[in-house]
């Protein structure tokens, strides 16, 4: 492909097949990969991608494919927004890097100010930047022992976190993320989780049993902190029952535990608000941030109680990258286009749209077990006929068969059986509708 061509809103708004997916040229850059790249990096679709823009990803063979994954949630402003650009340029002609705890810029300071701002909570906050959401995950975990003097750390069934040692450690999921990684880091402690379609309890039922499991099996004297995501990720988009959140975090303050909310997924307009917490009023003392944070750009970040952020010591947090000033431009940008474009509502839209399909097609197929999720964070949990049984088989075929037919979607979930969507907000109705009747034709033809 020419090196001169634009993503962003350059890009026609259309799916276009010219190849068969993978093409040929996808094809031989993906044989480099494989002489080339570690085996362990995996992929989903055999695709190489060479431009982006809102809801369409462009191929090197010239197809054009719906994208309704958004890079795992990252790019919900488009690929290429245009504020993005026009920031990320203007920094890399200014500097690219000095590190922030060498000599600090503003960029840092001002994306730490609308972090303050933004998250939930009207008392006191403080900030602390870094590079992905597991670097946020641990750097949280991190602080919470730092101010409760305790080791102990409650994660749930089905949580995602991330894939270093610690928060390989808090992550459920064996497969991919940590057959054979181990040992992992000690003090950690699983309990239930709030998994309506699966186990019929109500919030307060499902709270009622995890915190039996905390005071017996750990003890609330020992435990420094609790980490949930309000939405679980990788688990498979599971929102927990109302009233769930509310009674840990009601728990937690109780039990001078930090109440950690991991937001990395469901952060930054994704759920039709700025963060899932705001659903049920949930006040977190501290919450991580990343993905949906800068466009695309590496970044992430904690932020929390004044009181519990400062009582790490000077030095005790940062890092090389963390908070690169480009990262930043492209935060700052990013953050205005959520608000500029009013964006939550319609992350709000989307919904709307794929429970429409999805539950349409509910009706007559019974293999549709689950439709939930908020905003542009929705799920299909797929199940064996008449059944709750996982139907892992049926969920990767449409996986597969997408790919093929131009449209990116993404799997997930503990027993390998949901389809999750994290379309871009910009995405037009169009293009959308197309690509969730692709799935739907699939399922209704496997």
């Amino acid at each position: 492909m020419s090196e001169n061509i634009q993503g962003g809103s350059a890009l026609a708004q259309a799916r276009n097949l010219v190849t068969a997916i993978p093409g040929p040229k996808s094809q031989a850059i993906i044989a480099r990969k494989s002489a080339a790249v570690a085996a362990g990096v995996g992929h989903a679709l055999g695709v190489s991608v060479v431009a982006g823009g809102d809801g369409v990803l462009l191929d090197a063979d010239g197809n054009t494919l719906i994208d309704l994954g958004s890079g795992i949630a990252v790019t919900g402003v488009g690929n290429s927004s245009p504020r993005v650009v026009e920031a990320v340029q203007q920094q890399v002609a200014q500097f690219t890097h000095t590190c922030f705890t060498v000599t600090p810029y503003e960029g840092y300071i001002a994306v730490a100010e609308k972090l303050n701002e933004l998250t939930p909570g009207d008392f006191e906050k403080r900030s602390a930047l870094f590079n992905s959401g597991a670097e946020a995950v641990e750097n949280a975990i991190k602080i919470a022992r730092h101010y409760t003097k305790r080791n102990a750390v409650v994660v749930f069934d089905h949580a995602y976190h991330g894939r270093t040692n610690l928060t390989m450690g808090m992550t459920a999921k064996n497969i991919p993320y940590k057959d054979g990684f181990g040992p992992f880091a000690p003090e950690v402690y699983r309990v239930p989780t709030s998994y309506p379609y699966r186990d019929g309890l109500t919030g307060a039922e499902a709270a009622a049993l995890s915190l039996t499991q905390i005071e017996k099996q750990v003890g609330s004297t020992n435990v420094a902190a609790i980490i949930i995501e309000p939405i679980q990720g990788e688990g498979g988009f599971i929102a927990p029952a109302a009233g769930f959140l509310p009674a840990i975090q009601e728990w937690a303050t109780a039990n001078g535990v930090v109440f950690i909310l991991d937001e990395v997924q469901t952060g930054f307009a994704r759920t039709g608000q700025m963060f899932a917490a705001e659903f049920e009023g949930v006040v977190p003392d501290l919450v991580t941030v990343a993905k949906g944070i800068a466009g695309g750009l590496p970044l992430s970040g904690v932020t929390g109680r004044a009181e519990i952020m400062d009582s790490a010591h000077a030095g005790g947090l940062g890092g090389t990258y963390a908070g690169s000033p480009v990262a930043c431009a492209a935060a700052l940008a990013t953050i205005e286009t959520y608000e500029a474009e009013n964006l939550l509502e319609r992350a709000q839209q989307i919904q709307a749209t794929i429970e429409e399909v999805f539950g349409a097609l509910q009706k007559t197929d019974d293999r549709i077990g689950d439709i939930r999720g908020r905003g542009a964070m929705m799920a299909v949990e797929l199940v064996e006929s008449g059944s709750k049984t996982p139907n892992a088989a049926l969920t990767n075929a449409v996986a597969k068969l997408a790919g093929e037919q131009g449209v990116v979607v993404l799997t997930c979930g503990t027993y390998g059986n949901v389809i999750r969507f994290l379309p871009a907000l910009t995405i037009s109705d169009e293009l959308l509708r197309e690509g969730l009747q692709v799935v739907v034709d699939i399922i209704a033809a496997n």
